[in-house]
């Protein structure tokens, strides 16, 4: 269980890299609604993220592409208003960087002031550098992200492993040693060799959270809705689901419908 667990100081840049300094895991987990950000805080999560992949699971897209910057920072102001300890970050959605570095400033700073969240975090090594040091310079804490990047899938036509070939594990080297030394405070690694993740955790200072990339990372995240069982079809190899909300769910709705229909519900003592 993380030190921070039980306590209301807020989890910050500072309290996440001095876990890694101390080998404490680092549990990280997407949000995108008050009510579910509600449980995650409470129940202890250090890093809640409010990823693009809202466009998967709340939005039903086959891609992150389509959520736009306006519909993240809709998601990002339910998930704030709910936490009282976990830090919460916000992933800057495709199209709202890559094109330059003022847009990539412009667009981080409206989820800062609009959403009220801690930090964001956005795609790339060396392709996005320039983007990341406008946003650190204005002081905005940047997580980075390596490996397979969803908002890259039409160029990768694939969400296989990343990075088994030796150019594309020595270009992952060399981006998070960048992303490191621009100032980021801790690097997804998403869907790539264990080995790799491991030499990669052990050779940059900043924390790394891993998602399909082993267990040697400085920590993991999941998609909750993923973890929860309430998606059915996505069936990775790393995912643990913890329950089976899907079924769960369906039965409890069928015994409602069963309920009404039956006149069971509402009985004497649930009405005035």
């Amino acid at each position: 269980m993380s030190t921070a667990t039980g306590e209301t100081k807020r989890v910050t840049t500072h309290s996440i890299q001095a876990m890694k300094n101390r080998g404490e895991k680092i549990a990280m987990l997407t949000a995108y609604d008050y009510s579910t950000a509600c449980i995650l805080d409470e129940a202890g999560v250090d890093i809640l993220l409010v990823g693009d992949s809202a466009s998967n699971v709340m939005a039903g897209h086959e891609t992150t592409l389509p959520i736009t910057l306006d519909q993240m920072i809709y998601h990002a102001q339910s998930v704030v208003r709910a936490v009282k300890r976990s830090m919460v970050v916000v992933d800057l959605p495709f199209g709202s960087y890559q094109s330059n570095s003022e847009i990539a400033l412009s667009s981080a700073i409206r989820i800062m002031k609009e959403s009220g969240a801690h930090a964001v975090k956005l795609e790339g090594g060396e392709e996005v550098e320039e983007s990341i040091r406008r946003i650190l310079r204005a002081g905005i804490p940047v997580m980075g992200h390596l490996g397979l990047t969803p908002q890259s899938i039409y160029k990768f036509g694939t969400y296989s492993v990343r990075a088994k070939e030796d150019a594309e594990a020595q270009k992952l080297r060399d981006d998070a040693i960048l992303l490191d030394n621009l100032g980021c405070f801790s690097l997804v690694l998403e869907k790539i060799p264990a080995t790799l993740a491991k030499e990669v955790s052990e050779s940059i200072d900043i924390p790394t959270i891993g998602i399909g990339a082993g267990k040697h990372c400085d920590g993991q995240v999941l998609v909750t809705q993923d973890m929860l069982g309430i998606t059915k079809a996505f069936k990775p190899r790393f995912l643990r689901r913890y329950l089976e909300l899907f079924d769960m769910i369906g039965d409890a709705t069928r015994q409602y419908i069963a309920d009404v229909k039956s006149t069971n519900f509402p009985n004497d003592q649930e009405q005035y």
